[in-house]
């Protein structure tokens, strides 16, 4: 089955495919999915992984593969073959584990070519500093044309109340790097998709989405959402 052919989420019971266009969300691990997927097949990669921080948010909530790095280096490998030539990457990371994340970047074949600060105007956490923003690096296969127009560095950040998802990032600030960094019809990937707000963000930009995710009602949530576009 063509992955741009049905908008559904694979591999649960109870979910028939339903004829719509550019919208897939795929349930299991992400590294046994993308080895599935053609070589050089997207457009543009928007993710953000578990930041390796053993997070627990106040209810309780936990994110999958957050205690455990043996996904990190077989991850991004998969991800750069998937890329097209001279495209881009944009990963959110956490600061801790920054080394982690840049090591297995490189390893894989990136080359970091932008920071990107998204100002909140509240604490999501308070110990020695209020945390007031979230941090993702842009990172380059080959060597990316300039966009139109270029985005500032550091962008706006709207709460989401983490209704979806214990870290659920908003759509308006995922949908700039999607219109500067993946063309008019292409293809964008995420393959921790939790929620599905990146997918959210390229179908209404009219690009073609993909989504893995491990967590079944995660995937269950995004699958949700676009159906209600």
């Amino acid at each position: 089955m063509d992955y741009f052919t049905y908008r559904h989420c694979t591999g649960l019971p109870g979910n028939p495919p339903r004829q719509s266009p550019s919208a897939t969300v795929n349930h299991g691990d992400c590294v046994a999915r993308m080895r599935q997927m053609e070589t050089a097949s997207v457009d543009f990669i928007l993710t953000d992984p578990p930041y390796l921080m053993r997070y627990r948010d106040r209810s309780g909530r936990t994110v999958a593969g957050d205690d455990d790095a043996a996904w990190l280096r077989p991850a991004f490998a998969e991800m750069y073959r998937l890329l097209k030539p001279d495209t881009c990457c944009v990963s959110f990371y956490g600061w801790g584990a920054v080394d982690q994340f840049m090591a297995a970047w490189r390893a894989a074949g990136f080359r970091p070519i932008g920071h990107l600060v998204f100002q909140k105007r509240y604490a999501s956490r308070v110990g020695m500093l209020a945390a007031r923003h979230e941090s993702a690096y842009l990172l380059a296969k080959g060597k990316p044309s300039y966009p139109a127009s270029p985005l500032p560095d550091v962008l706006g950040w709207r709460y989401t109340g983490n209704r979806h998802h214990p870290t659920e990032k908003p759509v308006a600030s995922l949908a700039p790097l999607i219109a500067a960094f993946c063309p008019e019809g292409g293809a964008v990937l995420d393959p921790f998709c939790g929620s599905g707000s990146t997918l959210v963000a390229a179908w209404q930009l009219g690009r073609a989405a993909i989504g893995i995710e491990l967590d079944a009602a995660h995937c269950r949530t995004a699958q949700a959402r676009l159906d209600a576009l």
